[in-house]
């Protein structure tokens, strides 16, 4: 019996840390192969993905920075190329960037590719729907110090799963931070805490508290790996599923 042909994998930013992550995860797999290292115009040990053969990809991985989203969107909407996308901080034309690309690619888009932390997240919207804004909801994230968006995409991940399960719009129930003399806690309010310290990875924590009671759901990820891992396991789930559209953990996780 022949054995099935490794997943082909192009891979963003092969010099950054992620981009160096995913490399690693995908020199150990058996089921994966490097087709091309995907690096910014002038710089070294890769080419620029407008000299990528299209037909040598099967998958592009993408943690790079948000201004070449709109680049790589084109990119894999004109040949069908799956794309797997972890940049956050993106704008509101960066994500219709996103959109189109879905419309005629597959595109798997996660802030966060811990299933850790996509249970984190299902979990949060579990409470949200029982406990309802009679709960007050506080997210807090810490990351390495070089991370440059603050609150993290994970954080607002969180506080949209948070949302959603109990009817509001995150934008009018977000809270960043608190400083000096403050009103007193509005009913419904999201808050969010950003800290910034040494290497940290990444650490995700949600609390719901009530008169006489309180919940905390907390994640860590102690190794970059597990973000290099998870979007490789999208690859293969996306490739599997094959169809244009824009997916993200919910679907993953929900397929088992």
């Amino acid at each position: 019996m022949t054995a099935p042909k490794p997943l082909r994998i192009g891979v963003f930013g092969p010099h950054g840390r992620m981009g160096s992550a995913v490399l690693d995860a995908v020199a150990a797999s058996s089921e994966l192969a490097l087709a091309a290292r995907i690096v910014a115009p002038g710089q070294d040990g890769g080419v620029v993905l407008g000299a990528v053969d299209p037909t040598s990809v099967d998958v592009v991985v993408d943690f790079t920075a948000r201004e070449a989203i709109l680049g790589t969107a084109a990119w894999c909407r004109l040949h069908g190329v799956a794309w797997v996308l972890g940049t956050t901080g993106l704008t509101t034309a960066d994500q219709l960037q996103v959109k189109a690309a879905a419309d005629q690619a597959p595109v798997f888009q996660a802030s966060n590719f811990s299933i850790g932390v996509a249970l984190l997240a299902d979990l949060a919207a579990r409470a949200a729907r029982v406990l309802g804004t009679d709960a007050d909801v506080e997210i807090a994230e810490a990351h390495h110090r070089h991370k440059r968006d603050a609150p993290s995409g994970t954080a607002l991940t969180l506080g949209q799963a948070v949302a959603h399960a109990r009817g509001q719009q995150l934008g009018q129930a977000r809270r960043d931070g608190r400083s000096g003399l403050v009103s007193e806690r509005s009913k419904g309010e999201i808050g969010f805490h950003a800290l910034r310290l040494g290497d940290v990875v990444g650490e995700h924590e949600v609390q719901f508290a009530w008169p006489a009671e309180r919940i905390r759901l907390w994640h860590e990820a102690r190794d970059r790996k597990v973000f290099a891992l998870g979007a490789l396991r999208a690859a293969r789930w996306l490739c599997a599923r094959g169809a244009a559209g824009l997916y993200g953990m919910t679907d993953l996780i929900g397929d088992g």
